[in-house]
């Protein structure tokens, strides 16, 4: 069971499908920090500080803060898919396939 922070942009469905698979996954929205643009590196830095892996369809973005600052609890970027539970699996396949996420970048793709 991975612990997750799921961006601001990131569907809710996937984020019930990764639930439903036995992560743990907190949304900008159940954190109180819904629609306040909060920049990226102050979300990343809250889901350090929460011991979580960013989600997020932000993939550019999260990719330089990736490389700028390495000490983080993980970030998973995607692609948007419209098939929710599909990219649940997927995500849940590769958090399987790392193990340990921190200062890990995974990325995850519509098939």
């Amino acid at each position: 069971m991975a612990r997750l922070y799921s961006n601001e942009n990131f569907p809710l469905r996937v984020v019930a499908g990764l639930r439903h698979l036995g992560h743990d996954v907190l949304t900008v929205l159940e954190a109180g920090k819904a629609e306040q643009s909060i920049p990226d590196d102050e979300v990343l830095s809250f889901a350090t500080a929460q011991d979580r892996a960013v989600l997020t369809m932000n993939r550019r973005h999260f990719m330089r803060l990736h490389r700028e600052q390495r000490a983080h609890a993980g970030i998973i970027v995607c692609t948007f898919d419209r098939s929710f539970a599909g990219l649940a699996a997927r995500i849940a396949a590769e958090i399987e396939a790392a193990g340990d996420l921190r200062e890990r970048l995974l990325r995850v793709y519509r098939v």
